[in-house]
């Protein structure tokens, strides 16, 4: 399974460059694959509010996440505790260290933009990364 953070579905929903790389992406992986975690979620909700895009968190809810497969994962009290040590081990930020705790506790593979997780052990795959073939 893969946790998909939120800069690569900001990237689809806000239309940036790479949004044609997540497209294929969500074409080609079954969406009971993928894993959000709340925070990746509340962070796609705030920014595409602060944008005046209310209208395009509703679809991205509705249309990716409601009754689709998507996997939503969260972390408790204790697990919070490994994202602050985590964040001191690693170069990580705080949204960092908590997607990177939360693909470490499911077992999931981390689908990011973000390099930063490049530096850690269980590193990261872009979206074309996952579509090659091994």
């Amino acid at each position: 399974m893969l946790l998909v953070d939120a800069n690569v579905w900001l990237e689809l929903l806000l239309d940036q460059k790479q949004a044609g790389q997540v497209r294929d992406f969500l074409r080609a992986v079954p969406l009971g694959e993928l894993a959000i975690t709340d925070f990746a979620l509340h962070s796609v909700g705030i920014i595409l509010t602060r944008n005046k895009r209310d209208d395009v968190f509703v679809r991205f809810i509705s249309d990716l996440l409601v009754d689709t497969g998507v996997r939503y994962v969260s972390l408790d009290f204790a697990d919070l505790l490994t994202v602050a040590k985590t964040r001191e081990r690693l170069p990580l930020d705080f949204d960092d260290a908590y997607q990177y705790v939360a693909a470490e506790k499911h077992g999931l593979t981390l689908v990011s933009f973000d390099a930063h997780f490049d530096k850690t052990e269980r590193g990261r795959k872009t979206p074309a990364e996952v579509l090659q073939p091994q």
